[in-house]
């Protein structure tokens, strides 16, 4: 189990500026260990995978949609308008395309390709792992978020009594209605596979496990919901 040790308040902020940058770090190597790995995209990626697909538009162009949409839906679930939390969405998600773009870069240069099937199904679940991980440590710190891990939080504490696993299966069922929708466009379904599934299925409950493992002392700050 890892903990945090109790600091002086002065360091706090050292503190958690630290805890984020570890986590945007984790977080970025979990998506490219995937990536790279080529089992399955992450469930809001799949959707805009096969959405690029079934309107020929370019995939980076989705992906910030995307963020824009989530930002949207959670406006509308606060109701209001909150320009420091929308700010740090922006940011949040062009930090971390060009850190997942980094990690994958450098990942390339691993043997990834060499494993057996049993061995990439392994690691692209521990790749899951770690992004589930990295969700619940800069979400307790809340200093600023993806637009999508931000919506599963507001669900979370706003509709879900913070069970972290129905949060996230919620948040979840509007890439699903997406990739359902471009089914009947395209006739066929893009980036999904065993990685995928495992997040539908599990990535929820990681984050919840990781509340209360990893950094168990760091608990969920200015959640402003």
């Amino acid at each position: 189990m890892i903990k945090s040790t109790s600091v002086p308040t002065h360091n706090r902020s050292t503190l958690t500026l630290l805890y984020f940058i570890f986590s945007i770090i984790l977080n970025s190597l979990g998506n490219a260990i995937t990536v790279s790995l080529n089992l399955g995209s992450a469930l809001w990626t799949a959707a805009a995978v096969n959405l690029s697909h079934a309107t020929s538009w370019p995939l980076s162009w989705l992906l910030f949609a995307e963020g824009f949409f989530a930002i949207a839906l959670n406006v509308m679930l606060l109701k209001r308008i909150d320009l420091r939390r929308i700010l740090g969405n922006v940011i949040f998600m062009s930090c971390f395309s060009y850190l997942v773009g980094l990690m994958v870069k450098i990942l390339s240069f691993l043997p990834f390709s060499s494993l057996n099937v049993f061995a990439r199904i392994i690691l692209d679940c521990f790749g899951i792992v770690l992004i589930a991980t990295a969700i619940s440590i800069y979400q307790r710190v809340n200093l600023m978020l993806h637009p999508c891990d931000d919506l599963m939080q507001i669900m979370r504490f706003k509709l879900c009594g913070g069970n972290s696993t129905k949060a996230q299966l919620l948040s979840f069922a509007l890439p699903i209605t997406a990739i359902l929708l471009t089914l009947l466009v395209t006739r066929r379904v893009y980036a999904i596979n065993i990685g995928t599934l495992f997040s539908l299925a599990f990535q929820g409950y990681l984050v919840g496990w990781a509340d209360q493992r990893i950094f168990s002392r760091l608990k969920h700050q200015n959640l402003r919901i």
